[in-house]
């Protein structure tokens, strides 16, 4: 898991740990246009219901939106285009094989900027929950909470 500043956060995807069991996660770069990069820099951007597929030989990330940015003016860009991400060969064969398994799905977790100021996407390749499994895992996390209450209780 990529360590990030939470300012620099531009967009997260915080459904998707809810929604899936997340097998592991990468960082890719992400191809976006001006506008894209001043809309997102201002904290606008979702990418709640967007995933990632192979298309052409290349890992596209397709359904994420970040609106227009108002004062680009005729110069905008598409809310919901598709955006090419960067990987090397060897990252792109391992996640298109992944995503060939049944179940198996590329979600964005989050959009943000690296120190150097260039937007990054961390991508976790991710299994769907069904009812139980959500259910289960609300349960562990509700008693994580209520043990450390407890522990801070006792002194």
């Amino acid at each position: 898991m990529v360590d990030v500043d939470p300012a620099r956060i531009a967009a997260q995807n915080r459904k998707a740990r809810h929604d899936y069991i997340i097998e592991s996660t990468l960082e890719a770069g992400i191809v976006l246009t001006g506008s894209e990069v001043k809309s997102l820099r201002q904290g606008h951007g979702n990418i709640t219901e967007s995933y990632a597929v192979e298309r052409d030989g290349d890992i596209v990330l397709l359904n994420s939106y970040i609106p227009e940015y108002k004062q680009a003016g005729k110069f905008n860009h598409e809310t919901r285009r598709p955006r090419k991400l960067l990987l090397n060969r060897k990252e792109m064969d391992k996640l298109g094989g992944l995503a060939q398994r049944a179940g198996m799905t590329l979600v964005p977790l989050k959009i943000y900027f690296n120190p150097r100021g260039i937007a990054k996407v961390e991508l976790g390749i991710a299994k769907g929950k069904n009812k139980g499994d959500k259910r289960e895992s609300e349960k562990k996390r509700d008693w994580e909470r209520e043990r450390g209450r407890l522990l801070r209780a006792r002194g």
